[in-house]
């Protein structure tokens, strides 16, 4: 990763145009090829950017960001240099579940009755080829069900939900496989699409799911 601290004009062109006057700006080229622009204010969205594939040339005083896909470009002007340094970042290891959601899924697992009456587990972080459902459970019927467990349940999420069910019901040791989205909050826009590919969406009460556990532990008062 490249990080560069210059005084710099941007014009964007394209399907779009944008213009970004002189001034004091930070530019980061990344190992994947995307250029972002960022001042110093706007929390973490840049001002902006060029998304790979594209390709960067880069001259004295300027630099070209072209996208392969549409032609768009992003050109910098870089008027002065404050600080120039490159960084080898490595592999990223990849989002961990933060502590919510992954206390979630141990919830779930322990005791599967807020998704269905009658469930039973059959293993926590079932292996796919494109990564591992949170829970695989049987219904009461006998069925499988694949259970994606989210802390705010967007599109994202029933679009990974649906990508694992694809997978999962080519196995005929397996199939028909159900899918259910499981949340704490599920955007209204993310149950209409799992609604329409046959998914159900559970809301989960995280206080309620620890109570249920907590009510069998011993307690102080």
């Amino acid at each position: 990763m490249r990080l560069l601290v210059a005084r710099c004009q941007v014009d964007y062109t394209g399907r779009l145009s944008a213009h970004l006057p002189m001034a004091t700006r930070l530019l980061i080229w990344k190992a994947d090829g995307s250029v972002l622009v960022h001042a110093d204010g706007g929390s973490y969205k840049p001002l902006n950017w060029m998304t790979p594939p594209c390709s960067v040339v880069e001259g004295p005083t300027e630099w070209t960001v072209t996208s392969k896909k549409t032609g768009d470009q992003l050109k910098i002007t870089i008027e002065e240099v404050f600080h120039d340094s490159s960084h080898e970042l490595g592999v990223d290891p990849g989002l961990q579940k933060d502590g919510v959601e992954a206390h979630l899924q141990e919830l779930l697992a322990a005791d599967t009755a807020p998704l269905g009456k009658g469930w039973s587990l059959i293993r926590r972080e079932y292996p796919t080829a494109i990564g591992p459902v949170d829970l695989m459970c049987r219904d009461s019927d006998g069925k499988h069900v694949a259970v994606e467990i989210k802390r705010q349940g967007g599109i994202d999420g029933v679009e990974q939900l649906t990508r694992y069910l694809e997978l999962l019901n080519r196995d005929p040791l397996l199939a028909p496989v159900d899918g259910v989205f499981a949340a704490q909050a599920i955007k209204p826009q993310a149950r209409v699409l799992a609604e329409d590919r046959g998914i159900r969406c559970v809301v989960l009460d995280y206080d309620d799911l620890r109570g249920a556990v907590d009510e069998s532990q011993p307690r102080l008062f």
